[in-house]
């Protein structure tokens, strides 16, 4: 029998890859040389204590903050990100916690709010279409794209959001706490709806405190701790492992081999030691 066949397959290169990310605000070093990659069609969530860098990290590769030393690679090109416009119009979209939906227009107006239809007048229909389109692909439970945002829940706010961020066809969407503040059941909602987005092959970079939700849908586990990496773990990690890295209780960071949903082409979950 050939030996062909039991050679692992080649790494794929990941869609976003960043190298030595460091953020200083004056004295104050809010990240120090973080390394991250996210693969197509893969979930990274990114957890650590409030304090971590999390939320400075993503506003980084929203646009919203400019790194102080450190590369973004985007589909294996080095790129820039300068301002929120450039990230999205490079294919980064990101929901961010407060969502930024507008409660007093339907769901068709926030899906294409600043992005309207319009040869000579609002294109409404093709835009009611769109949107039906974008929401019946996520399986989105909402009654009508002419519902009012203000009479939604919370999970179905989220999938406005989520639907919103997915119009300009981005490869990778980061979600910053979303399932936050929702109930049992809205919570299954956002979770599969994350299941779904990765499912339509984008990386996926998801921001949580919530341990539960993490493991329901993460590929891989990224640790911050006080602005560095401390560990990269599957979902299979024990709580001691997750508490030890995010808290500090253990000097030892802890990387733990692939295991469910690992052998998906290009996972490398043990990339950065």
């Amino acid at each position: 029998m050939s030996d062909i066949a039991d050679e692992p397959a080649p790494m794929r290169e990941p869609v976003l890859s960043l190298r030595g990310i460091s953020k200083h605000f004056g004295a104050v070093s809010a990240l120090t040389d973080i390394d991250l990659d996210v693969h197509a069609g893969e979930v990274v969530a990114l957890v650590g204590d409030n304090g971590a860098g999390k939320s400075t990290l993503v506003k980084i590769l929203a646009g919203a903050h400019q790194p102080s030393s450190g590369t973004i690679a985007f589909q294996g090109r080095q790129v820039t990100l300068p301002d929120p416009s450039a990230a999205l119009r490079l294919g980064i979209a990101t929901v961010f916690q407060d969502l930024a939906l507008c409660e007093n227009l339907d769901v068709v107006a926030n899906i294409f709010l600043g992005r309207e239809l319009s040869p000579v007048r609002l294109d409404e229909v093709s835009m009611e279409i769109r949107a039906w389109t974008l929401l019946n692909e996520l399986s989105a439970r909402i009654p009508s794209v002419r519902e009012p945002v203000a009479s939604l829940s919370g999970g179905q706010r989220q999938t406005v959001a989520i639907a919103r961020s997915l119009l300009l066809e981005p490869q990778v969407i980061l979600l910053d706490e979303p399932t936050a503040a929702l109930g049992v059941a809205q919570t299954a909602e956002v979770l599969n709806l994350i299941e779904r987005v990765r499912d339509r092959g984008l990386g996926v970079v998801m921001i949580s405190h919530n341990m539960e939700d993490v493991r329901a849908v993460a590929d891989r586990i990224v640790v911050l701790r006080l602005g560095r990496n401390n560990g990269i773990f599957t979902p299979d990690a024990s709580n001691q492992e997750l508490v030890s890295a995010i808290t500090g209780a253990s000097d030892n960071s802890v990387s733990r081999r692939a295991g469910r949903r690992s052998a998906v082409a290009g996972r490398n979950p043990e990339a950065h030691p």
